[in-house]
């Protein structure tokens, strides 16, 4: 008679092992993220699971002793440069040693090209490239797109967890690339490949390697349908660094932001250009995102918006008609919508302009998804812009929130979006009144405060 295989039920979101299905998770408090799997077999000694057990005493050392805080030394610089400038400002100053890494993203969106080009870049950088997806002459055929053959990278095509980490320890590489994580497994679990045993398991096993030997990892991660990383949520608490790759893959450009990093500020990102020989750092992104367009277009206005440390200028497109059908139509892309329709919503009752009975559709050049509230007065002088089929001049930009009142709020690190527009040559920015002026009174730029909706029609459209 064949021998049942015991199941066990994880949660998704947790990790959480329960011996029955829950509606919601005791642990996290999640509703519906339940899947059930082969419970994992135990060790010949008794222990637990085989690799869980390794996996997770990856801190435990023979010579590990407490120490004072005041005693740890600092001194000694662990992180090194990966080539590539825009990545190595994401992560803090460059890849610390002995760190992991998770890069997440949509398929095709530049996630592995940009794995391979970092041995590529950085020169004599030992490098084992695993992929669990692709053949080693499809990688060749992409490093030669790249430009470039490093004699120091080494490739492999393999899935099975064991013969990575063999192979690891043998060729004793200065960087570990993992492509992808869901398609690596573990033959001491039942379970097949990407489900929540395996993938936890899987990085813990990694998290040890990398611990154990100095050695930084790379893992690339798939997403699911709603943009989160695919598998268990813990595998974004157990690395140190997360990194999501953002932009419209039909578009050119690519922003890689920093999620979660241990070593480093979450407030920068990387901006990057897709082209014919892989991605293309893009120092400036604030002269590429203010694309060129015939003089005295309306609904066109231009937003000095801050991401993080990092101000830059992006183009808001709007477009006003009038409702073909009984509904009217609201449309954002790259934008909030729901935050659309409250700008509508203010338009619509404290400035008196009648827009319930029209369409609007709203879109940010060049591809990108913004959440900077700062971009609400370039919104509402685009949709205005719009509405009177007047244009706004290509010379002024706008860096402002708007309240549920209809007035304009000040907005932080305004003093970096006035530079950045001054460098680029606008003329004239508008800002909330309630911003100090002491600190920028002296710059080259027209500054112009306005209290609420009513006073920046007068002054854009009188």
């Amino acid at each position: 008679m064949a021998t049942k295989i015991k199941t066990v039920w994880y949660c998704t979101s947790c990790g959480n092992e329960s011996a029955k299905w829950m509606g919601r998770c005791p642990a996290c408090g999640e509703w519906n993220t339940m899947v059930e799997e082969p419970k994992a077999p135990k060790s010949s000694s008794g222990g637990g699971v085989a690799v869980a057990s390794r996996s997770r005493a990856y801190i435990e050392t023979a010579d590990a002793q407490p120490r004072r805080l005041k005693e740890i030394d600092l001194s000694r610089d662990n992180r090194f440069s990966v080539g590539i400038e825009e990545l190595d400002r994401v992560l803090g100053g460059g890849m610390v040693e002995g760190s992991m890494i998770l890069i997440g993203g949509e398929p095709g969106i530049g996630k592995s090209t940009l794995s391979l080009q970092i041995p590529l870049c950085c020169r004599n950088l030992r490098t084992l490239y695993v992929s669990g997806e692709e053949s080693p002459k499809q990688i060749k055929l992409r490093a030669d797109r790249l430009g470039g053959s490093d004699e120091d990278c080494f490739i492999l095509s393999e899935t099975v967890l064991e013969n990575i980490l063999d192979r690891a320890r043998e060729l004793q590489p200065a960087l570990l690339i993992v492509d992808s994580i869901q398609t690596i497994f573990s033959e001491a679990l039942e379970s097949s490949a990407g489900s929540v045993s395996q993938v936890r398991e899987c990085a813990s096993a990694l998290l040890r390697y990398a611990k154990e030997t100095g050695t930084p990892v790379i893992l690339i991660g798939h997403i699911t349908k709603d943009g989160t990383i695919a598998g268990p949520k813990v595998l974004e608490h157990i690395v140190d660094v997360v990194l999501q790759f953002e932009g419209d893959t039909k578009g050119s450009y690519r922003i890689l932001r920093s999620i979660k990093n241990r070593f480093g500020s979450t407030d920068e990102l990387a901006v990057f250009e897709m082209t014919g020989a892989g991605l293309r750092e893009v120092r400036n992104p604030s002269e590429i995102l203010v694309p060129m367009h015939q003089d005295k277009l309306s609904g066109i206005a231009i937003a000095a918006m801050v991401d993080g440390t990092r101000p830059f200028l992006i183009e808001i497109q709007a477009l006003v008609s009038t409702a073909a059908y009984g509904t009217p139509q609201r449309s954002a892309t790259g934008f909030d919508g729901r935050r659309l329709n409250m700008l509508l919503a203010v338009l619509e009752k404290r400035a008196g302009f009648k827009l319930a009975a029209k369409d609007v559709f709203l879109n940010i050049a060049g591809g990108l998804r913004v959440a900077d509230p700062a971009c609400d007065l370039a919104i509402v002088a685009s949709i205005l812009s719009s509405n009177f089929d007047l244009y706004v001049s290509p010379k002024t930009c706008f860096a402002a929130e708007v309240g549920l009142s209809g007035e304009i709020r000040p907005v932080s690190q305004v003093e970096r979006r006035i530079a950045e527009a001054e460098k680029l040559g606008f003329e004239e920015i508008y800002i909330s009144p309630f911003n100090k002026e002491s600190s920028f009174s002296a710059r080259g730029i027209r500054v112009t405060p306005v209290a609420d909706i009513a006073a920046l029609c007068r002054k854009l459209f009188q």
